[in-house]
């Protein structure tokens, strides 16, 4: 899976981006049909924000927002907030959509 970090408004460190690389690492272990991920980093007014976006098959685009006094509590939010959406989204993209087999 092809990750991309993000920032905009301020700086991060390496140790962060590899901590970003490390949540989507597990993020896709929940979902086999991950194809891609987006990190974005930023300075809101009172808060430090991560939005972490997440392409799977179908089309289809699941995102988890995080804010918190630092990046690394707003990276753990997002993560938190990802988690359920892609089991749910697991869980309908497992099932067959194939007609039942036919016995003559």
């Amino acid at each position: 899976m092809r990750t991309t970090i993000t920032v905009r408004h301020c700086e991060i460190s390496e140790a962060l981006r590899a901590r970003a690389r490390a949540v989507t690492a597990r993020l896709e272990e929940l979902s086999p049909h991950a194809l891609g991920a987006t990190v974005v980093f930023d300075v809101a007014p009172t808060a430090h924000a991560v939005e972490i976006r997440l392409r799977a098959r179908g089309r289809k685009m699941l995102v988890g927002t995080g804010e918190g006094p630092d990046h690394r509590t707003a990276l753990d939010r997002a993560e938190d907030k990802l988690r359920p959406q892609l089991v749910r989204a697991g869980h309908t993209l497992r099932r067959s959509r194939r007609a039942p087999s036919r016995t003559s």
